[in-house]
């Protein structure tokens, strides 16, 4: 695979492709949905106005594909990528049949990790919002067990979580399925990756028979096929895999010998410089040693991976998503339901072996209508991994020479700084109070002031770098609620 100097004019990068709905006896070709009313879905008033409120107005592709079939009662395979609008059509496919006077589990979404199992629980709430007095809670491994029995002993109508842990629950008897309607598994193939094959057979084992499955997955392993035709009964399959196209992602290849490659991902920071930017590796290892060439060249950098304990991913994702890191460098699987807004780029530090991974990685990048950019480092050993992603786009690969990009040695340095405060939801700590003691006592103005999470025991707080150390001495020497709070910068 040579390098070409000259640079290949993109047409069409990626194009949409038709989505297709399988019936038990094969496949038939459906015309390609493009967006349809969620009033013309037999769903409540109270439902529709919820929606209308949230700005849901027009069904994306997807959920035009699926929410039919899932609003009939009918299993469900459904391969659509992150970013699709996949959890709103499950969330309300679940809601549609809930009983809100039986404060039992009729609802159960598994997830890869508990990052996506928070996502998902927020947007189900969310959803719920029309509805009395749905409760929805999420069972993660990573934290405490007592917390989460005290809260099913009051019950729960929708219940969001990792397998490990719902398994867990079930073999202890504090989670109980007799009332299932709907089992969810989100992001299936991930989970299979990851190893959960056993225990969702384990849980699904539990599930009373007469249940409705939605399988949703980004890709389509053969694993899939053998879970499905094991779990699912007669199901529906839809596919709407939207390819980006080249006026939303902007997408170069650079050709590296396997020595260049921490070097190249370097050059490509110091030319581009984002200000915020996931770099995908394959190992722990590898994620260690770019954040060490990065931090030893200034630039902002921590890592995601599966190695890490709970508290520190949650550290690590919060610094990300309130811009107060510039590169995230990650491995697919921690990376996995990763939803952070204004993703200037996103860096293959070495290509994925599935090429729909591929695809999946830079749609992390141009959404919202922005404009994304994708970076992809290439050595001659990755030449199929490089065909394989050009036949799926059905467009040449943009080449380009490493060496023409001008580097600019400064400092890489997110605009924001974390606050860590000792303190949290069990502190009956709130957002509110953490922005009013800021732009109170301490003098700062509201847009000094970033994104603001709080945990069960802890809270972080981002603003502006120059402020920092004022914001900081303000909690040290001063009060939140009347109370004292040691903080520290991260």
């Amino acid at each position: 695979m040579a390098s070409n100097p000259c640079h290949i004019g993109f047409s069409a990068l990626l194009r949409v492709l038709s989505c297709y709905t399988a019936r038990p006896y094969g496949f038939t070709r459906a015309p390609f949905v493009t967006t349809s009313a969620f009033s013309s879905l037999a769903l409540s008033a109270d439902l529709l106005a919820n929606l209308d409120s949230l700005g849901y107005r027009e069904m994306t592709p997807i959920q035009a594909a699926a929410l039919p079939a899932i609003l009939k009662g009918r299993d469900l395979i459904a391969q659509a990528k992150t970013g699709s609008g996949k959890t709103a059509a499950f969330g309300i496919g679940l809601l549609s049949p809930l009983n809100p006077r039986y404060f039992g589990c009729q609802a159960l979404v598994l997830c890869p990790t508990r990052e996506l199992a928070d996502q998902v629980a927020k947007e189900i709430r969310r959803l719920a919002r029309a509805a009395d007095n749905i409760k929805v809670l999420t069972l993660c491994g990573g934290v405490p067990f007592g917390p989460q029995i005290g809260s099913l002993e009051h019950g729960a109508h929708v219940v969001v979580g990792t397998p490990g842990r719902i398994q867990e629950h079930l073999r202890r008897g504090t989670l109980k399925l007799d009332g299932l309607n709907t089992l969810v598994l989100d992001e299936a193939d991930r989970m299979l990756d990851m190893g959960f094959y056993d225990s969702i057979a384990d849980i699904i084992g539990q599930a009373p028979a007469r249940r409705q499955t939605l399988l949703f997955s980004a890709t389509y392993p053969e694993g899939i096929g053998q879970l499905a035709a094991k779990f699912l009964k007669n199901p529906e399959r839809v596919e709407v895999e939207a390819l980006h196209d080249d006026s939303q992602i902007e997408q170069h290849f650079y050709e590296i010998d396997a020595k260049q490659r921490l070097d190249a991902v370097v050059r490509l920071l110091q030319h581009f410089r984002p200000q915020s930017c996931v770099a995908f590796c394959h190992t722990r290892q590898q994620c260690t040693e770019v954040v060490e060439q990065l931090t030893a060249r200034k630039i902002s950098a921590l890592a995601l991976h599966g190695d890490l304990e709970q508290r520190e991913r949650d550290q690590v994702l919060t610094m990300f998503a309130n811009r107060s890191c510039s590169v995230l460098v990650a491995t697919d699987v921690a990376a996995r339901g990763l939803d952070i807004a204004a993703l200037e780029a996103v860096i293959n530090v070495e290509l994925s072996r599935d090429a729909q991974v591929h695809v999946h990685r830079i749609g992390r990048s141009g959404r919202a209508g922005e404009k994304g950019l994708a970076l992809s480092l290439v050595t001659p050993a990755e030449a199929s991994r490089a065909q394989a992603i050009e036949d799926l786009q059905g467009a040449p690969l943009n080449w380009e020479r490493i060496d023409f990009l001008k580097a600019n040695d400064a400092p890489l340095l997110p605009p924001m700084t974390t606050l860590a405060i000792a303190g949290g939801r069990k502190d009956k700590l709130r957002p509110g109070d953490i922005l009013g003691a800021l732009t109170g006592d301490a003098g700062l103005k509201g847009t000094q002031v970033g994104k603001i999470a709080i945990f069960d025991f802890q809270a972080f707080v981002a603003v502006e770098r120059d402020v920092a150390k004022q914001a900081l001495k303000h909690f040290n020497e001063g009060k939140i609620k009347g109370r004292s709070f040691k903080a520290r910068i991260l």
